[in-house]
């Protein structure tokens, strides 16, 4: 299966199973035998907590072995329910077998009676409910990642078909490319040009990955295709019926039965990355919360100071182009923006970007606050919402994006950050090139450790003003 995105549906559908396994048990417990439930529970086993944990992974190990954590193409609520149904059986059968192997006291009939049923019940009818909240929040444009499909014959169509076929995943076509004009696309996917409109849509267009299904005979265009696209950071897949040898470096993985040869640019540890998501969420919660009387300081400095908005919010670009308004406390005059053209000989860095150490347009507030980074705080909550990470790259203006080369776009392959590699190394360094070379380097290098390393690092560097 397509690893990164099934793990979080399978992580999904193992917790909810192993939590609703305990729930059932302690709940059915109590309402046998009352209050003295887990008096009960002590007199047949020495340890209950471990006892409920082992019930847990036991009943979550067999609904593995039935296949009941493998995304389906076609899934339907009777094969889940047989699925379900044959899993409760084994459970039972595994349950009774312990009883009597362990001697264990005698276990009320009732108590088993009402478990093994109502466990099967609250099994489907929660998956029926994840997987319709699922389709929910897909329908509604929330957690998709976008594929670019080369290739409109019968290969490309039929692996489109595939990757949608699993709403779970959060795949979704964004549309195809080919030179071939034979066939047709079914409705509502749509041709976005040919083979040399590539770099245009990757650049125009929100594109996770590309799926490359071109046939054999093009294989001196799919190498560079897949060069092209690696460069800029994107997750290639290549179906194995048109891939006949190896390119790269790479990963064999399966969508519905089909082996697909991945190249993968950047971080694509799922459980790392999972960490890494709960560290931004924890600390962005924890910094809103600590450093609240902080943020209400600066606040009224910023209002006291200009009199105008406290908070500032431009829109910037995120992972793969995806457009969010980032947030921080005003430190320029109102018509910032506006005057950047009346000082743009002022420029100190080389690159699509700018920066003046002696910027006029910089108010008396703002300017301590951009000497601390203070400024920089409210992106906490761009944080919460998971539009940036604590640690990576920072988000650019959609006008310096437009004036990337195209080996500085792979920056944009992994989630923005308040603070990254290059503001804890050199941040003064005027040569944009060697800014993106530390974005890369981060990139290549990612782990949770390094974003611990990076964080630590942050604050003497903002205290220091460097």
């Amino acid at each position: 299966m397509i690893r990164r995105h099934a793990f979080r549906f399978r992580a999904l559908l193992m917790s909810a199973d192993a939590l609703v396994a305990i729930g059932l048990l302690v709940g059915l417990s109590a309402w046998r035998f009352g209050e003295d439930w887990a008096v009960w529970w002590r007199e047949i086993v020495p340890q209950p907590a471990a006892f409920l944990v082992l019930y847990a992974l036991a009943w979550v190990t067999i609904l593995t072995a039935n296949g009941l954590y493998r995304p389906r193409a076609r899934w339907s609520l009777r094969s889940e329910a047989w699925s379900v149904a044959r899993a409760t059986a084994a459970m039972a059968l595994l349950t009774l077998s312990v009883l009597f192997l362990f001697h264990l006291p005698d276990v009320s009939r009732l108590l088993l009676l009402a478990l093994f049923p109502a466990q099967a019940v609250a099994t489907i009818v929660l998956r029926a409910v994840i997987r319709a909240l699922m389709e929910r929040e897909r329908r509604r444009g929330r957690n998709l990642r976008f594929v670019l499909v080369l290739g409109t014959g019968p290969r490309g169509v039929a692996f489109a078909t595939k990757l949608e076929a699993h709403a779970e995943l959060g795949l979704r076509v964004a549309g195809f490319l080919d030179d071939d004009q034979t066939y047709g696309l079914p409705a509502p996917w749509e041709r976005l040009g040919c083979l040399l409109d590539l770099q245009r849509t990757l650049h125009e267009r929100v594109i996770d990955e590309v799926a490359i299904c071109l046939p054999f005979s093009l294989w001196g265009r799919i190498d560079a295709i897949a060069g092209i696209c690696e460069e800029e950071g994107k997750i290639v897949r290549i179906p194995m019926d048109v891939l006949d040898r190896a390119i790269s470096s790479g990963r064999i993985e399966e969508l519905d039965g089909t082996p697909a040869f991945s190249l993968v640019s950047g971080p694509d540890r799922a459980l790392a990355l999972a960490a890494k998501r709960l560290l931004d969420v924890a600390g962005a919660v924890v910094g809103l919360v600590v450093l609240s009387p902080v943020l209400g300081l600066i606040a009224v400095a910023v209002r006291l100071d200009t009199g105008g908005p406290v908070l500032f919010r431009q829109e910037r670009v995120g992972v793969h182009g995806r457009a969010f308004r980032v947030v921080k406390f005003r430190s320029m005059v109102r018509d910032a923006e506006v005057r950047q053209r009346d000082i743009a000989r002022g420029n100190q860095l080389s690159g699509p970007v700018f920066k003046m150490d002696r910027d006029p347009r910089v108010t008396r507030v703002g300017r301590f606050l951009r000497r601390t980074s203070l400024d920089e705080l409210p992106q906490l909550w761009n944080v919460l919402l998971g539009q940036m990470s604590l640690v990576g790259p920072r988000p650019p203006l959609r006008a310096e994006v437009a004036d990337y080369d195209v080996w500085h776009r792979r920056r944009l392959s992994m989630k923005p950050g308040m603070t990254g590699l290059w503001q804890v190394r050199g941040r003064r360094d005027p040569e944009f090139d060697h800014w993106v070379e530390a974005d890369l380097e981060y990139i290549d290098r990612w782990s949770l450790w390094l974003d611990l390393k990076i964080l630590a690092r942050t604050i003497p560097a903002a205290v220091q003003g460097r």
